[in-house]
């Protein structure tokens, strides 16, 4: 979890903040109710939400799948830079983080571009999938619990397009899946399962892989085609 660029300094951050397109209000307003809550540090980091939105374009994305609600940021974001005929399937279990979240989408205009569905990711993933959503989705983003990433993965992999992305936040936890190859090191099982998943990866031949140090570690997978 990160609402910033880990291991970039403040400084930095707000130049970046200052050279790049400017935050919408209804987004910086987001922003400011997240930072109020215990957990506000969940929250995707601006620049990871402005990569997303650019991603987007430049794909013409017309549906977006979200795995991690929370309060609302990068669904927004991506409303926003959606075209008015462009929907959003949006994964949470959180009612009252989505409460939250279903508030800025009525006031950014954009709830009826989102279709939120409470109830485990996993389970509205296989309904999509049984439903005949498979390659339908240009993009999608995995921002939620740790353990089940591969599981998200692999149905998110059967639900976006050939051709299309899938952005998944917080892989580096905060640089401790690096640890995981050092010796006498005891780690999380949550820890070791995304070091996995990080390194499976490069071997998956069905995709195209990067991974960017913005936010807590962003992967961008991109779907080959046949």
């Amino acid at each position: 979890m990160s609402d910033t660029s880990w291991g970039v300094s403040p400084r930095l951050i707000d130049y970046l903040r200052d050279i790049n397109p400017t935050e919408s209000p209804i987004l910086a307003d987001i922003r400011a109710e997240t930072a109020r809550h215990r957990k506000g540090k969940m929250a995707i980091a601006p620049e990871q939400a402005l990569w997303l939105v650019w991603l987007a374009r430049l794909l013409n994305a017309e549906a977006y799948l979200e795995i991690g609600v929370f309060t609302g940021y990068s669904s927004t974001a991506m409303a926003l830079a959606m075209p008015e005929h462009g929907r959003i399937t949006a994964c949470d279990i959180n009612v009252t983080y989505t409460n939250i979240a279903q508030y800025f989408w009525q006031q950014a205009g954009m709830a009826h571009k989102i279709d939120l569905h409470l109830q485990p990711a996993i389970l509205t993933l296989n309904e999509l999938i049984a439903n005949g959503f498979s390659n339908h989705y240009d993009m999608a983003l995995i921002d939620a619990d740790k353990w089940p990433t591969v599981a998200y993965f692999e149905r998110c992999l059967n639900l976006v397009r050939p051709g299309g992305v899938i952005a998944i936040d917080n892989v580096l936890l905060h640089g401790r899946v690096s640890l995981s190859a050092l010796p006498n090191q005891i780690e999380s099982a949550s820890i070791t399962a995304m070091d996995a998943f990080n390194r499976s990866l490069r071997q998956d031949s069905r995709i195209h892989v990067l991974t960017l140090p913005i936010g807590d570690g962003l992967t961008l997978v991109q779907k080959k085609h046949d």
